[in-house]
């Protein structure tokens, strides 16, 4: 399997850029504004970029009610997860309008849809669940009162710490062909990597030709890593631990919805548009608390024959004693205390107590890493 084209057919971009650029920054000061956090300053950047391919700007009523439905735009392409923009009823306008961070103009949008909806429904299709537990279920019925769609042009970047870390699609598809990938695997995480991260990294790599390491930052949950300490750790072992020529690394900000299946698929759009052909879905991928089975993120692909992008189907691993070695169920005869299990609690745990997790678990350089960041773990979460 080649590149993939992008989902729905083209790259999008909706980034403006000079000559056009000076006269819409200044058409833009006497537009009416509206102010946006930081998550939807991303998704902008994501919408502009062709990240979040084929979508051109937040979601009009249609698109909304038809991934609800059907999980599908209404175009029918493939889409799971609301990329959408609510505000206070008074924000309520259509045609042209800036949208600003911290007082700056960042972006135009031209609303064509004002329009209200049914936000336990959105939530229990989009998260399985109505449990008040749940922080997408939570954050989904303290949206606003109305919902504007219609498309964006972004006007400037938000800099942040981690923008040497960024790529567009275009860019990421350039180095792709320029390190003659004909197909790459796609992983996912919000974690610092552990042996078990490694070894399906480099299976992977036995199968395919390149690797794409694609860290989500951003809004995350408390507990969760820090984006530093994940970026720190994943320099430190991809530059001593794999070929550089087949492994491309750049980071997806955006924040986590912990809607596990949906969000599964929504993350393999994602590394499609960035030119993967493959994507590793892990054992509850995307999820938080008990509310997703182990593999149901896996098994919702079978649902989407038309997604363009594949999961590589790897079993959960463990260390098993016996074996001296990593194994899985598949393979491994062994049982019990002779299975020791990648356990992200008990990892944090680890940390939280001073100590190293074993070399089983963790290479000695990705554990200093961590040990020497003062907070690794995100103990509130910010307020936009």
């Amino acid at each position: 399997m080649g590149t993939p084209a992008p989902h729905g057919g083209k790259l999008v971009d909706r980034t403006i850029k000079e000559p056009r650029l000076s006269k819409a920054v200044e058409d833009a000061d006497s537009l009416p504004k509206i102010a946006i956090s930081d998550e939807k300053v991303k998704d902008i950047e994501n919408i502009a970029t062709g990240v979040f391919s084929p979508l051109e700007g937040f979601m009009n009523e249609e698109d909304l009610s038809s991934i609800v439905r059907e999980r599908r735009l209404d175009s029918g392409v493939p889409w799971t997860i609301p990329i959408v923009l609510d505000v206070d009823a008074v924000q309520s306008v259509t045609g042209d309008v800036a949208l600003t961070y911290n007082g700056k103009v960042v972006a135009t949008m031209n609303v064509d849809d004002v329009y209200s909806f049914d936000k336990k429904r959105l939530a229990e299709r989009t998260f399985g669940t109505l449990d008040a537990n749940h922080p997408g279920v939570v954050k989904t019925l303290a949206m606003r009162e109305k919902i504007l769609g219609g498309k964006v042009e972004l006007l400037a970047w938000i800099e942040d710490r981690f923008s040497g870390y960024r790529f567009s699609p275009a860019q990421i598809r350039a180095t792709i062909e320029q390190k003659n990938l004909k197909s790459v695997v796609g992983f996912q995480t919000r974690n610092v990597p552990h042996i078990g991260h490694e070894y399906l990294q480099k299976l992977a790599l036995t199968l395919q030709d390149g690797l794409f390491v694609n860290p989500v930052i951003g809004k995350k949950k408390v507990g969760d890593f820090k984006d530093e300490v994940i970026l720190e750790t994943y320099r430190v072992l991809l530059d001593k631990y794999y070929r550089k020529e087949r492994v491309i690394f750049g980071i997806l900000e955006t924040e986590m919805r912990y809607a596990g299946p949906m969000e599964a698929v929504f993350h393999a759009i994602v590394r499609k548009n960035f030119g993967c052909s493959y994507i590793i879905i892990g054992r509850d991928h995307a999820g938080v608390g008990s509310y997703y089975g182990p593999y149901e993120a896996r098994e919702i692909f079978a649902e989407f024959p038309d997604l363009g992008i594949a999961p590589l189907p790897f079993d959960e691993l463990f260390y098993c004693t016996k074996c001296a070695g990593l194994a899985s169920d598949r393979i491994c005869p062994h049982e019990g205390a002779d299975q020791l299990r990648f356990s992200g609690t008990k990892i944090r745990e680890i940390f939280k107590s001073g100590k190293s997790p074993p070399p089983q678990f963790m290479r000695p350089e990705v554990s200093q890493v961590v040990l020497a960041h003062p907070e690794p773990f995100i103990e509130q979460l910010e307020k936009n």
